[in-house]
């Protein structure tokens, strides 16, 4: 494989992790929700995801994955009900409107940082798309001679580039986080983010991947 054909699925893989998706919402409702510690650790567990699908990806998991059909079918909806629950809870917290004062990050504890990671970690996991995106698009980028160790290169740099935006859009919210956080606008962006994960999850469940 050579250098050039691996700068052109950079340049491709770029512009697929700006598209906002699930994993965009849950980082941004995380972030706003609990600070920028929780932000890291939802967005680590997206990360930490893309790296499991990608190696199984790789290795050939993902291919068994989608031939065996029940279990294909039962990851994709899982993420739906997935997807409708943490919809549900930023609707609902939009309809009640009542936060919390804002604490600084050092108040966030290790278990609201694990849940956060669990949030990130199972909202990918459980996106089929990620496994055919890894299944299908990955080879397209392989030249001949390209094996096992190009694949692996291919997927783990798309998952740190998620990972980097991820970060950097942390970063973002984190620092207009006191005006983001304001009543009004909260309500505003949890009705929102409730919507579009209610969005997504309606999508998923009348697509077939």
């Amino acid at each position: 494989m050579s250098w050039s054909k691996y700068g052109e699925f950079l340049a491709f893989a770029v512009v697929l992790v700006l598209v906002p998706g699930p994993d965009f919402a849950v980082v941004t409702k995380n972030t706003l929700v609990g600070g920028q510690r929780r932000g890291r650790w939802t967005a680590l567990g997206v990360g930490n995801s893309n790296l499991v699908q990608g190696t199984a990806a790789a290795f050939g998991l993902s291919a068994l994955i989608v031939k065996l059909q029940p279990l294909f079918e039962a990851i994709k909806w899982a993420g739906v009900v997935y997807l409708v629950y943490l919809g549900g809870q930023a609707i609902l917290s939009a309809v009640r409107g009542q936060y919390a004062p804002l604490d600084g990050d050092e108040a966030a504890t290790s278990k609201e940082g694990l849940a956060g990671w669990r949030q990130g970690f199972i909202s990918n996991i459980t996106n089929p798309k990620v496994l055919v995106f890894y299944l299908a698009v990955l080879p397209q980028f392989l030249t001949p001679g390209g094996g096992l160790g190009w694949l692996l290169v291919l997927a783990w740099s798309h998952a740190a580039l998620s990972l980097a935006y991820l970060l950097a859009l942390i970063t973002g919210l984190h620092s207009a986080r006191h005006l983001l956080t304001r009543r009004k606008v909260r309500r505003s962006l949890d009705a929102t983010t409730g919507a579009v994960l209610l969005g997504f999850s309606a999508k998923l469940a009348t697509e077939h991947v």
